[in-house]
C-alpha cells in the first residue's frame, strides 16, 4: 500500500503509511506548525482538530484567529521556523538585502500532491517509483519580500522515514542573499533525549558519542568542504530511558557531502528543536529575480525499538531509496587492492603475479591503487595528469588491463580527481584552477592543492581525462579518493563571473556530483567506490553515486569494531567497504588472527589488501575458504537485517556481538568478538537473539544438536568458550583478539 495523505480543511496534513504518521498544520498566523511524528495514528479529523488547539506556554490560550494578539511563536512547534519574529530560537532560513536583514513571513498559499519521485543523477536525492511514494508540497509566500517557499515532504510506503527539502524562489524585482537555508529538522515537545553523534578523526572515524540534552544548544558541524572524518552528518536523538534495543529514537541525516551543521536546541520550556542542513557560516547565496535555490534533502527516521531498531530503519531506507537500484541486490566483487602489497614500488610483472595469486584464491576484481599515472613514485607529483606512467607500463595501461582481463578478473583503478600536485602539467597550464585567492599565500596539504570544482571547465577536463583511461582499459571499478580538506576557500572562476564567494563550498560539491553524474551516465555499470582519506566523506550524498565507501584507512580488526559499529547506526552494511590486510597492522602495529580480520570484514563488502605472493599456502587456502564462505553470505550483507547484540558502547568493554538475518529469515550470520583473554571468563555466557522465530528450530555450524528458537530468544545462544582454567580442554577461543562466526540455519 502506498503512503496516504489526508488533508483536513486545507489546514491539517496527515502523511502516513503502515508504520508511521507525520502531521503538520496551519498555525494562527498561517505559517506551518508541527504536530506529530511517530507510530501510525488513526485519529479522526475531530481529534486532530482538538490537538491543534494548543495551550501556549508563554501565556494565553492559542486560538485560530488572526486578531488574537496573544499569539506568539516563542513556544510553538514549527516546520520551517524563522528567527526573530517572536521566536528567538535558531531559524531555518535567513536572508538579507544589502546589509539589511529581512524578517521573513512565509504564509500558506496551497498544496500539491504527487506519487512519483524519479532518480536523477544531476544531484543526490531520495527516489521512489510511481505508487511507492507520496510527495506533499506546501506552497508558502512572503509577498512583502518577493519570496516563495515550497516545503516538500516525501514519505515512502516501505519506510518509517520522512524526507524534507525546500525550494526558495525570488519572485521580486531585486536580488537578495540567502545567508541561511537549512533542510529542516524536527520540533519536539520535550528534551528527554540523548544526543548521539558519530565523531572521531582520521583512522578512528564514527565512534559513538552520547550526551544528554540540556537547556542550550548541542551541535556538531563540518566546515572542511567535506562531511569529514571528525563529524558525520548522521545524528540520533535517543529517549533518555532508551537502550540499544528499546525506547523511542529519531534519526537525522543529509543527502549531502559538504559543509553541514546539525544542532539540538532546548528552550526554557524544555522543548527541543533539532535542525540540520548546510552550514550557515561561509554560506551566502545570491538569489537574483526569477531564480530559485533548493536545499539538500534531510532524512528523518523513527523507531520505538532503540538505536538498533533505528539502525535497521536507516539501512532499509538507504538501500531502497538512496543507493542505485542496479547495485541493491547485485553481487559486489571481492577485490584485491594493490596498495599495501606494493605501494608506489611496482612494475607490470609484480602486479600480474599479485593478480594471478588473487585469481587462485577467488578474487573477482584486481584494483591498481595509487602510482600508475604521470610520473608518480611518491605522493608529491602528478595529480591532475591522468595519463599512464610509461616507465611502469611500457605497453600502456590498456595492455596491462587486457592482461588482467585475460586472467578472468575485473579491473579497477584509483583516481583522486579533485586534487592537483604543485608540479603537475595541468597546474602549469591552468594555475587559476587551484582553490585559493590569486597572488596570495596558500597552504599545501599532503603535498597537493584542491581543484576548483565550482568551475565547470575543471569538471569537463577531468571527465575527458578519465574517459580516455576508462575506454582504453574497459574499466569495471573506480576507487575515488579525496585526501585533503579545503583551505583558503576562494574560486577565481566565481570571481570572474561575478558570483559571491559565499557560494563556493556548495558549488564545489555540486561540481563533484556533476563529475559523478557524467561518469555514471557514460559508464552506468562501473562500480565507483567512494573514499576520502578513508572515511572522511562517508555520507548519503556519496552513497547516491557510490554503492560502497571505504570505511576507514584504519583496517585493524579491533579498531574496526568501533568504527563499523558507529557506521552501522546510520548506514547499511552493504555500503561499508572492508579489507582484510596484513599484520602487524600498518596503522596500529597490532597483530590479529586472520580469522578475526575476516570475521570483522565480512560484515560489509569484502576485499583483501596484502601481498598474496608472499603468503604461505596455508594462509592462501584459508583465504580461499573465506572468500567462498563470504560469497554464500553476501546476500545477507546486501539485503539482510543487521542486529546489534552487544557493543563496546553499551557498557560491555571486552566483547562484541553482531548478527545479520537473511531477508527471508532462513539464515543468520552471528559474529562474536573477544578483545582480551579473560582467565575468569564465564564458561556459560549466553546472549539472547530476540529476532528469531520461537516456533522454529535452528541448526548451528559446528554444533551437533539443533536449538529451538524459543531457547535462543529467551535463554540465549551459548557463546564460545574461552580458556579459563578448568575448561581449557574444551576452549573454543584462546588468546587475545579472538572471534567466532556461527551460521544458524532455520529448519522449520
Amino acid at each position: 500500500m502506498r503512503p496516504l495523505l489526508n488533508v483536513i480543511d486545507n489546514r491539517i496534513f496527515h502523511l502516513h503509511n503502515d508504520s508511521v504518521s507525520y502531521i503538520l498544520y496551519l498555525l494562527p498566523n498561517n505559517q506551518l506548525g508541527h504536530l506529530y511524528y511517530g507510530p501510525r495514528v488513526t485519529a479522526t479529523a475531530q481529534t486532530l482538530e482538538a490537538y491543534t488547539k494548543l495551550e501556549s506556554k508563554s501565556g494565553g490560550t492559542v486560538h485560530f484567529s488572526a486578531e488574537n494578539t496573544m499569539f506568539t511563536l516563542a513556544d510553538q512547534l514549527q516546520e520551517y521556523p524563522v528567527y526573530g519574529t517572536s521566536d528567538f530560537r535558531q531559524g531555518a532560513i535567513a536572508a538579507t538585502r544589502g546589509d539589511a536583514p529581512l524578517y521573513l513571513n512565509f504564509t500558506y498559499q496551497g498544496f500539491a500532491e504527487s506519487h512519483e519521485k524519479p532518480r536523477n543523477l544531476a544531484l543526490p536525492a531520495s527516489f521512489g517509483q510511481a505508487g511507492q511514494v507520496t510527495v506533499l508540497t506546501v506552497d508558502l509566500a512572503d509577498a512583502a519580500h518577493g519570496l516563495t517557499l515550497q516545503q516538500h515532504y516525501a514519505m515512502f510506503d516501505d519506510s518509517a522515514a520522512v524526507v524534507r527539502w525546500q525550494t526558495v524562489t525570488n519572485v521580486g524585482d531585486a536580488a537578495l542573499t540567502l545567508t541561511r537555508a537549512l533542510s529542516g529538522g524536527l520540533d519536539l515537545p520535550t528534551a528527554d533525549y540523548r544526543f548521539v553523534q558519530l565523531s572521531g578523526n582520521w583512522a578512528r572515524e564514527r565512534h559513538v558519542k552520547s550526551r544528554p540534552l540540556a537547556q542550550g544548544t548541542t551541535a556538531i558541524e563540518s566546515q572542511r568542504g567535506a562531511s569529514s572524518h571528525q563529524q558525520n552528518p548522521y545524528v540520533a536523538l535517543q529517549a533518555a530511558d532508551g537502550t540499544l534495543q528499546s525506547g523511542e529514537a529519531f534519526g537525522f541525516n543529509l543527502i549531502y557531502s559538504g559543509n553541514f551543521q546539525a544542532s539540538a536546541e532546548v528552550n526554557e520550556w524544555n522543548q527541543t528543536r533539532f535542525m540540520i542542513g548546510l552550514h550557515p557560516d561561509q554560506f551566502a547565496w545570491r538569489l537574483d529575480p526569477t531564480t530559485s535555490f533548493t536545499t539538500p534533502e534531510a532524512v528523518v527516521t523513527y523507531s520505538n525499538a532503540g538505536l538498533a531498531g533505528l539502525s535497521r530503519t536507516n539501512a532499509d531506507f538507504v538501500r531502497n531509496h538512496v543507493i542505485a537500484p542496479i547495485w541493491r541486490d547485485r553481487p559486489r566483487p571481492v577485490v584485491l587492492n594493490s596498495w599495501e602489497a606494493a605501494y608506489f614500488d611496482f612494475d607490470t610483472e609484480k602486479l600480474l603475479k599479485l593478480a594471478a595469486a588473487g585469481k587462485k584464491v577467488g578474487i573477482d576484481c584486481f584494483v591498481l591503487d595509487d602510482g600508475w599515472f604521470g610520473h608518480r613514485d611518491d605522493d608529491r607529483s602528478s595529480l591532475g595528469d591522468w595519463q599512464v606512467y610509461a616507465k611502469k607500463f611500457p605497453h600502456g595501461i590498456d595492455g596491462f588491463a587486457q592482461s588482467i582481463h585475460d586472467l578472468g578478473l575485473q579491473f579497477g583503478l584509483w583516481f583522486e580527481p579533485e586534487m592537483i600536485s604543485p608540479r603537475s602539467n595541468l597546474i602549469a597550464v591552468h594555475p587559476d584552477w587551484v582553490v585559493a585567492p590569486p597572488h596570495e599565500r596558500r597552504a599545501i596539504g599532503r603535498n597537493q592543492y584542491v581543484l576548483d570544482f565550482a568551475n565547470p571547465a575543471v569538471v569537463d577536463n577531468l571527465f575527458a581525462q578519465m574517459s580516455k583511461v576508462i575506454d582504453a582499459t574497459h574499466l569495471e571499478y573506480i576507487k575515488w579518493d579525496m585526501n585533503r580538506n579545503i583551505t583558503e576557500a576562494y574560486s577565481q572562476y566565481l570571481a570572474a563571473i561575478g558570483r559571491p564567494q559565499g557560494e563556493f563550498f556548495h558549488r564545489y560539491i555540486q561540481g563533484v556530483y556533476r563529475l559523478y553524474a557524467k561518469l555514471l551516465t557514460a559508464y552506468p555499470d562501473v562500480l565507483i567506490e567512494g573514499c576520502a582519506g578513508g572515511g572522511g566523506r562517508f555520507d548519503l550524498g556519496i552513497l547516491f553515486y557510490s554503492p560502497q565507501i571505504w570505511v576507514s584507512d584504519d583496517s585493524d580488526a579491533v579498531e574496526r569494531l568501533k568504527i563499523q559499529t558507529g557506521t552501522a547506526l546510520g548506514y547499511p552494511l552493504s555500503a561499508m567497504s572492508n579489507h582484510v590486510t596484513a599484520v602487524p597492522n600498518g596503522q596500529v602495529n597490532r597483530t590479529t588472527p586472520l580469522e578475526t580480520r575476516f570475521n570483522v570484514a565480512l560484515f560489509g563488502t569484502l576485499g583483501y589488501e596484502l601481498d598474496l605472493t608472499q603468503e604461505p599456502q596455508s594462509v592462501l587456502d584459508a583465504i580461499a575458504a573465506q572468500i567462498r564462505l563470504y560469497k554464500k553470505l553476501q546476500p545477507l550483507v546486501l539485503t539482510g537485517d543487521f542486529h546489534f547484540l552487544r557493543t563496546l558502547e553499551d557498557g560491555e568493554h571486552n566483547t562484541v556481538a553482531w548478527a545479520i538475518e537473511a531477508a527471508d529469515h532462513s539464515r543468520i550470520a552471528f559474529g562474536f568478538y573477544r578483545l582480551l583473554a579473560n582467565p575468569d571468563g564465564n564458561a556459560v555466557d549466553r546472549l539472547r537473539l530476540p529476532f528469531v522465530d520461537s516456533q522454529a528450530s535452528y541448526s548451528i555450524s559446528g554444533r551437533a544438536v539443533p536449538v529451538s528458537g524459543a531457547v535462543l530468544k529467551h535463554l540465549g545462544l551459548r557463546l564460545p568458550y574461552e580458556f579459563n582454567g578448568p575448561n581449557q580442554a574444551v576452549a573454543e577461543l584462546a588468546g587475545d583478539f579472538q572471534s567466532k562466526l556461527l551460521i544458524l540455519t532455520k529448519e522449520g
